[in-house]
């Protein structure tokens, strides 16, 4: 009997979230105090346009959980200029789990995030093209692999080429055999270099 007048008290509650809220009650929401509201009105805010400079600036100072997941789905499924370039200023957040939030996010946006990948694999910041490549990860595109390879052919940064032929020991195939050859030249004293090129090898080499 609890559990249905549970379902009865939410149903009443959601029904009473859908009146008169326009896009301007949302925003005043998405910086409201009580958590539940934000996070209400950070899935509402995916139907208004020009919503998504509003969510990331929420995101960037949100410190409950579960309304950066909400944030982070609606920025997902609006998908525009302004959430992507959002989601990149949030991959140089000082907030660790943020990042990682975001990366997984970018990760379901590949068409949209395409066209910048070339300019975030050469950013000046080290640890913006680790992130990067760990976007790569998951991003079912074609261009995947030609990105790795170019990192690992012309970043100078060690510990963005190691998370480079990482990956590349799992998608790489005859095409990246060669830059892995290079790359253990170029980093012939880094014992951790060798190991994952060799490995990278290995792995193609008996595909």
């Amino acid at each position: 009997m609890a559990f249905v007048k549970k379902q009865v008290t939410e149903t009443v509650s959601e029904d009473e979230r859908k009146q008169n809220r326009d896009c301007a009650d949302l925003l005043v929401g998405l910086a409201d105090a009580n958590a539940t509201t934000r996070r209400w009105a950070a899935r509402d805010l995916v139907d208004c346009p020009g919503s998504a400079t509003a969510l990331v600036e929420r995101l960037k100072i949100e410190s409950e959980p579960s309304v950066r997941e909400v944030i982070l789905t609606s920025l997902t499924k609006l998908g525009d200029p302004s959430a992507i370039v959002g989601l990149v200023e949030c991959l140089r957040s000082e907030d660790a789990a943020l990042r990682n939030e975001v990366v997984e996010a970018m990760k379901q946006l590949p068409d949209d995030v395409a066209p910048i990948m070339q300019a975030l694999l050469n950013d000046a910041d080290p640890d913006v093209r680790i992130f990067t490549v760990n976007v790569l990860e998951s991003l079912c595109h074609p261009d995947v692999e030609a990105w790795l390879i170019e990192v690992i052919d012309h970043d100078a940064h060690v510990n963005v080429c190691a998370t480079a032929v990482d990956l590349l020991g799992e998608v790489g195939t005859q095409a990246a055999a060669a830059a892995l050859t290079r790359l253990k030249a170029r980093f012939g004293d880094d014992p951790y270099i060798q190991f994952a090129a060799d490995l990278a090898l290995k792995r193609i080499n008996e595909d």
